[in-house]
């Protein structure tokens, strides 16, 4: 599934949660790995009206393991 595609299923896609870092505020993000091959990002004060991110797990990963050095 090419980038595009996946953005294009990631607007319909189910299983979105918020960050931990969020404390039930809408201040975060929100991350849903329901698309297989890929990690979708969304602006938690947006929900389904917010621009979209989708990456392969692996640079996900990698992000999150940056950010938390």
């Amino acid at each position: 599934m090419s980038h595009d595609e996946a953005l294009a299923a990631l607007i319909t896609a189910a299983g979105w949660h918020k960050s931990s870092y969020s404390w039930g505020e809408n201040g975060c993000v929100e991350v849903t790995t329901e698309l297989p091959g890929w990690v979708g990002v969304r602006d938690s004060t947006l929900g389904t009206a917010s621009p979209l991110l989708a990456v392969p797990p692996a640079e996900w990963r990698a992000l999150l393991t940056d950010l938390s050095a």
